[in-house]
């Protein structure tokens, strides 16, 4: 009995079929340019944030108070999430970053006690863990979110002179 041969694709074919798929979404959302580049910055900027639970919700209402696009935000903040398997680095990178800049200097030797689930809703974690995590993706977040604004405002207005050149041919 012969068998047929296999023909799934790769796992990077079917990655780079789906982030094409998501850039034809993006390129293709009625909107302008600019509202739709804002709405993945804004997008991309919140994925770098620890704010787990509320990074969708966040970029939701912040494309909403910035007449931004909000499809184009939510899409952004799940993209981001490829880089899932790098985020423990870039906390920790983010976390030197913003203890670097409230302190003046790196810290010495990390050091996090083992935190309960309790541990985590107690001020004192939050401050001292969480404050300089949050300043760091801010010092990450922000320069990210520009670079990706006008990359993406740039992507999306060239689709549509492409577009609209084959249009009036």
């Amino acid at each position: 009995m012969a068998q047929e041969p296999f023909d799934k694709p790769g796992a990077w074919a079917r990655f780079r079929n789906w982030l094409s798929h998501v850039h034809f979404r993006l390129v293709t959302i009625e909107d302008t340019p600019h509202s739709i580049a804002l709405g993945v910055a804004i997008g991309i900027f919140f994925g770098f944030t620890p704010l787990w639970s509320l990074k969708t919700l966040l970029s939701i209402a912040v494309a909403w108070l910035c007449k931004s696009n909000k499809i184009a935000a939510a899409i952004s903040v799940q993209l981001h999430d490829l880089i899932l398997p790098f985020m423990p680095a870039i906390y920790l990178w983010e976390y030197k970053f913003g203890y670097w800049t409230m302190h003046g200097r790196l810290p010495q030797r990390l050091h996090f006690p083992a935190l309960g689930f309790r541990d985590y809703a107690h001020w004192e974690t939050l401050f001292s863990v969480g404050r300089p995590l949050l300043i760091g993706s801010l010092i990450i977040g922000l320069p990210s979110a520009a670079i990706v604004y006008f990359v993406c405002r740039g992507l999306v207005t060239s689709h549509r002179g492409r577009a609209n050149e084959r249009v009036g041919d």
